[in-house]
C-alpha cells in the first residue's frame, strides 16, 4: 500500500468532499470485499480461515513483496521452495511463509529494519520527500490516504472501510477498520504481526513520509484500526508490547510465556 500510494505523488488531487461525521461508524460505499471466497461475502468468523479468490493483481503484488524479502530470509527448507519464473507463482501461504523466514535469527528492531529497507527499495529516488510535499500532516492528507488504504492494501490485510476518529479531539474521517487481517489470520503469530507489520508500516508513515498514523490491533477478533494523523506511542508504550502468543494456532509460540518471545528480543 506505502508503494501504490505514491502513484499520487506525481500529480495533486483535489480535496475530496467531506463525509459525514459519524463516532466510530463505516463510512457507505468505502468497503470493500477484496475477492473473498465466503458465501457469506465476509471474513471467516474466528477460529476458521477466510478464504480468498485471489487475482493477477494480488498474486503480482504477493510476488513482488516475496522476492523483495526473500533477499533477507533465512533459506527455506528442503522442497518447500517457490518458483519463480512467472510473477504470480506466489500465493498467499507463501508470501507469509517468506515473512516468517526473515523473522529468524533477527531481533525485533532487527525485523523492522528489514521491512523499512523492503519498502525504501521499491520506491523512486525521493519518493518520501515528494510525499511530504503533496502530504503535510493534515486532516485532508490523513483522510485521503486513508481512502486510499481501502483499495490499494487489500491484498494484504483483507476488507476493510473508512471510519470515523477523533485525532487530537477534531473527528474525522481517518481512520480505517480492518474487519479482519489477513496476515495475522494466516500467520497467527503476534510477533509477525507486531515487529513485520505494525511497527514499520507506522514507522515509515510517521518518518518517511511525515504522517503520522497508528495502528491498533485487536487480537481478539483479528480486527485492526488504522488512524492517519495519530502519532504512535513508542513500543514500551504501546499495549501491544505485553500481548502474549496465540498458544493455539502459532507454530512458534512458547505458551509458558506470558509475552510474546518475539515482542522481547
Amino acid at each position: 500500500m506505502v508503494v501504490l500510494s505514491l502513484q499520487v505523488v506525481q500529480f495533486r488531487p483535489s480535496p475530496p468532499q467531506q463525509f459525514p461525521l459519524r463516532s466510530h461508524r463505516p463510512s457507505k460505499g468505502n468497503i470493500i470485499r477484496c475477492g473473498i471466497a465466503e458465501p457469506s461475502g465476509e471474513p471467516a468468523p474466528l477460529g476458521q480461515k477466510t478464504k480468498y479468490n485471489d487475482g493477477f493483481f494480488e498474486r503480482a503484488f504477493m510476488t513482488l513483496f516475496a522476492r523483495k524479502m526473500e533477499k533477507f530470509a533465512a533459506p527455506a527448507k528442503a522442497g518447500t521452495e517457490t518458483k519463480k519464473n512467472r510473477w504470480w507463482d506466489h500465493d498467499y501461504e507463501s508470501f507469509v511463509e517468506v515473512s516468517k523466514r526473515v523473522m529468524q535469527g533477527r531481533s525485533r528492531v532487527q525485523q523492522r529494519q528489514v521491512v523499512r529497507e523492503v519498502l525504501l527499495s521499491m520506491l523512486p529516488p525521493g519518493a518520501p520527500a515528494q510525499f511530504k510535499k503533496l502530504f503535510p500532516p493534515t486532516k485532508w492528507a490523513a483522510e485521503f490516504n486513508a481512502a486510499l488504504t481501502v483499495p490499494f492494501f487489500q491484498w494484504l490485510v483483507g476488507p476493510s472501510e473508512v471510519v470515523e476518529v477523533e485525532v487530537d479531539g477534531v473527528k474525522q474521517q481517518s481512520g480505517v477498520l480492518i474487519k479482519k487481517c489477513r496476515y495475522l489470520e494466516n500467520s497467527g503469530c503476534v510477533g509477525m504481526c507486531v515487529n513485520m507489520c505494525k511497527f514499520p508500516t507506522q514507522d515509515f508513515f510517521t518518518n518517511e513520509f511525515g504522517l503520522p498514523l497508528t495502528m491498533i490491533p485487536n487480537f481478539e477478533d483479528m480486527s485492526c484500526e488504522m488512524v492517519y494523523g495519530q502519532v504512535p506511542p513508542p513500543f514500551e508504550e504501546d499495549p501491544v508490547s505485553k500481548q502474549p502468543c496465540y498458544a493455539d494456532i502459532c507454530s512458534i509460540s512458547n505458551p509458558s510465556s506470558s509475552v510474546c518471545p518475539k515482542l522481547q528480543a
